[in-house]
């Protein structure tokens, strides 16, 4: 599974992807892969009252991947998730890690279908 972020023509880029750049308007038509990059944690918090199926305490980091070596026109692209450990701090270096499972699929709303519902995703581990 791969971590995309969006690029378009300009060089724009941004997580999540979107049909079109939040800064210009223009198709997002290009992505690149986060997967392998690290990333800043910018900040974080801990929510001990969290959605059914979602473990408690749940830490999350907003992280920030510097792809200034990848000569798109923006040179850092932040992203939101779940951290591997609740001992993280602003400025510790993260890597994403690929989770089967980032809730309970069993527990809290579910689709009527939820075969369709994707639950993986990545967390980011401390290095």
């Amino acid at each position: 599974m791969t971590l995309e972020a969006g690029i378009c023509p300009n060089g724009h880029v941004s997580y999540p992807t979107h049909p079109r750049c939040p800064d210009c308007g223009d198709p997002q038509d290009e992505t690149v892969d986060l997967s392998d990059e690290r990333a800043e944690v910018v900040t974080w918090t801990t929510s001990t009252a969290t959605p059914p199926g979602v473990r408690e305490p749940n830490t999350l980091a907003i992280v920030e991947f510097d792809i200034s070596h990848l000569e798109y026109e923006d040179t850092f692209v932040r992203a939101m998730g779940q951290a591997t450990s609740d001992d993280i701090e602003t400025g510790d270096v993260v890597e994403p890690v690929y989770v089967e499972e980032l809730r309970d699929p069993d527990v809290g709303i579910k689709s009527a279908n939820p075969e369709s519902t994707d639950w993986d995703g990545y967390r980011w581990d401390p290095v």
